[in-house]
């Protein structure tokens, strides 16, 4: 068996799938606090204005990540997302996240309310959890992004929710990546 996890390890940690270079990189760190951080990060080849206003407009969320989405951004504000193109901004299905604080091109700090879509054990937790996203423009013009997911307790719950969140999250940020580099 701890054959078995070593070599998933290997592969989880190899920049490199099948020939292929792998873009989102994940992992989990539980090395500082009793909680696990979901560190996800790559590089884009595009400019950071192009970058942030993906992240912080309407037209940037609904070309990458939802049909539908609502922007304030200020400290306060709010990014309404909706994944049901049929659905509105507002209704049972939106997803409502909260603006902490920001600093232009650089960081995006934000809050989801837990809803009822979410799991039951996570409800108790809300107040915990934070997205907090590095945005650092490179020499060469392409932009890093640094994403932590911050409030995820360290037991097998939590655990198992990774395993949903991670690829979600990879793919959702492939598009992201397809978007900008189509855009150049």
């Amino acid at each position: 068996m701890k054959k078995i996890l070593f070599i998933l390890c290997l592969l989880s940690l190899t920049k490199f799938t099948f020939g292929q270079e792998k873009r989102v990189i994940s992992k989990i760190d539980s090395t500082k606090t009793p909680e696990l951080v979901l560190i996800q990060e790559l590089t884009v080849k595009a400019p950071i204005d192009s970058v942030w206003n993906a992240y912080t407009t309407k037209k940037g969320w609904e070309n990458w990540a939802v049909p539908l989405a609502e922007v304030d951004l200020k400290v306060g504000g709010h990014i309404k997302t909706n994944y049901n193109e049929q659905g509105k901004i507002g209704d049972s299905t939106t997803i409502i996240t909260h603006i902490i604080n920001y600093v232009p091109k650089r960081l995006l700090t934000l809050q989801a309310e837990i809803t009822d879509n979410f799991p039951e054990f996570m409800k108790d937790d809300a107040k915990d959890f934070f997205n907090v996203i590095y945005f650092d423009e490179l020499e060469n013009g392409d932009t890093n992004i640094k994403s932590f997911g911050i409030g995820y307790k360290n037991n097998p719950k939590y655990l198992s929710l990774m395993n949903y969140f991670i690829p979600a999250n990879e793919k959702t940020l492939m598009k992201l990546i397809a978007y900008l580099e189509k855009k150049k």
